[in-house]
């Protein structure tokens, strides 16, 4: 018998749409599927009830995927209010019930109590564990048991839409951010409690190209040949490496340490700005636009943090 293939070695970003009710995993493995791509990743999960912004990383692009999930976000939530679930969303056990009485007035006061640096703790009526049981369960016994917290940052939140059940809100946020508990919160604030409905991430700081749908990329896959191995068409979608990270910062170094910095050497920067040890930078050559890798300035040079092995698309 002959050795399997294990997959192509391809390298580069899509952009996918995530649909409803598949896991961030799920997607990803169907997407490498069509492909035939043999390494791939994302850059943060969303929960199966979530739709949008799911970038996919093949071959080197994996080595740099990671710096995305520091990147702000932003999301639109249909939250549903009188209703407060174990899970904060859609999916949990209803717990407890109330009477909405929410107006815009009120939406306004808790946008801007819960805008801005906060300690976020993710809500006692969760399916989270302390101690081997849910929080929801010490809940409904009436304990309150110690939840770690974390810090976070919700930049801006604007109201889209209030109805007598539901309101929808536009809310761009830093990482670690748990737009469930947000809403749980929130639905606390009010004094009817609340949900999430539905939850759709439409931008993710850094990331550029355009997002491709599953059923787009489906009917690509069926026009490919793969005994050929011909996939151009799904090809031709791949963004470059560093679609994912535009929102670190750029520098160029000399043209002559373009391969030096590529073989894991430090090399020269073209200008002196770049002088702060503890940021990363983007880093291309001098005359190139080629995706080089990451690296650090350190001793009057750039040093590799993360490099590529491949040409640049």
């Amino acid at each position: 018998m002959g050795r399997r293939k294990s997959g192509r070695d391809i390298s580069g970003v899509i952009v996918l749409d995530k649909p409803l009710e598949l896991t961030s995993n799920a997607a990803l493995q169907k997407v490498r599927r069509f492909f035939n791509a043999r390494k791939a990743g994302h850059t943060g999960a969303l929960d199966p009830l979530a739709t949008g912004v799911l970038p996919l990383c093949f071959g080197e692009a994996t080595k740099v995927s990671h710096f995305s999930l520091e990147a702000d976000k932003t999301y639109e939530v249909v939250a549903r209010l009188g209703v407060r679930t174990t899970t904060s969303d859609a999916e949990g056990e209803i717990v407890a019930t109330a009477e909405v009485a929410v107006d815009e007035a009120q939406v306004k006061a808790a946008i801007a109590q819960f805008t801005g640096v906060q300690e976020q703790s993710p809500s006692m009526f969760s399916a989270l564990k302390y101690e081997g049981r849910p929080l929801y369960w010490y809940a409904r016994q009436g304990i309150e048991v110690p939840r770690k917290t974390r810090q976070i940052c919700i930049h801006k939140i604007n109201l889209m839409a209030l109805d007598a059940s539901s309101l929808k809100l536009e809310v761009t946020c830093s990482k670690g951010t748990y737009i469930r508990t947000l809403i749980d919160d929130m639905g606390q604030f009010f004094g009817c409690g609340a949900h999430v409905a539905e939850l759709r991430r439409t931008w993710i700081e850094g990331v550029t190209g355009n997002m491709v749908s599953f059923a787009e990329l489906e009917q690509l896959a069926a026009q490919c040949d793969p005994e050929n191995d011909d996939y151009q068409v799904l090809d031709a979608l791949l963004q470059p490496c560093d679609s994912v990270i535009q929102q670190i910062l750029m520098v160029r170094i000399v043209e002559a340490d373009a391969i030096k910095f590529t073989a894991g050497n430090p090399a020269r920067a073209l200008s002196d700005d770049v002088r702060d040890e503890s940021v990363i930078f983007r880093v291309y050559s001098e005359t190139s636009e080629r995706f080089l890798g990451l690296g650090f300035w350190r001793d009057n040079k750039i040093v590799p943090k993360r490099v590529l092995s491949i040409a640049e698309r």
